[in-house]
């Protein structure tokens, strides 16, 4: 009933910077929060950063200060800005929506991945 899907990955230098996307499509009334997360080879998926429909937002404490996610609601996008890149950075970046279909059911939806490579 709907799908996401991110764009935005690629290997980058240490102190670079990313903008990630993911645009979710399909039979949508409403989107309530969208996220990104996280997961590194052998280490489990960890929350990025959420934003909520008003735009309130939260950061892992990994990320505060260089990471930026926003939305724009008409497009049913949200972005994830990156800056200041590190090594430890390097993951598949998920993006997650809970999101509201026309027929008024729920459901909560993840995006394919996308690779981000921080080489040092």
């Amino acid at each position: 009933q709907a799908q996401l899907v991110e764009s935005g990955g690629g290997l980058v230098q240490a102190g670079g910077s990313l903008r990630l996307s993911c645009a979710a499509s399909g039979s949508i009334f409403s989107i309530n929060n969208m996220g990104w997360y996280r997961q590194a080879p052998g280490k489990q998926r960890e929350l990025v950063a959420t934003i909520t429909s008003g735009g309130s937002t939260n950061y892992a404490d990994s990320v505060k200060g260089r990471f930026t996610i926003s939305r724009d609601n008409a497009k049913n996008t949200v972005y994830l800005q990156m800056n200041s890149l590190k090594s430890e950075d390097t993951a598949s970046y998920y993006c997650n929506a809970d999101i509201i279909h026309t027929s008024r059911s729920r459901a909560f939806y993840w995006g394919q991945g996308t690779q981000v490579t921080v080489s040092s």
